[in-house]
């Protein structure tokens, strides 16, 4: 298992680093709930490595979101676009 994606069809976007700000939650914390080293946040974040279906899951989970509004395989738009959509 490596930290790259095969291919940029295979990249996993994600918003983990926009959802811990707005919580206020730590790479380590994030890691500790989900039972994972920090440096993997940090891979997932930086897009190194696409984490495992059931590490999506858990990390959807301690957000309390679902898993398609943290991870998608297309760019997500920026959570200021995603709201300017929404009200026009």
């Amino acid at each position: 298992m490596g930290r790259q994606p095969k291919s940029d069809a295979d990249k996993v976007h994600d918003r983990i680093a926009v959802l811990r700000a707005d919580r206020g939650v730590s790479r380590k914390e994030l890691a500790d709930a989900v039972g994972v080293h920090p440096q993997t946040i940090g891979y997932v974040e930086r897009g190194e490595y696409s984490p495992s279906l059931a590490l999506a899951l858990r990390i959807a989970r301690f957000f309390g979101l679902p898993v398609e509004a943290v991870f998608s395989l297309d760019p997500l738009p920026s959570i200021s676009q995603e709201i300017l959509r929404r009200t026009s």
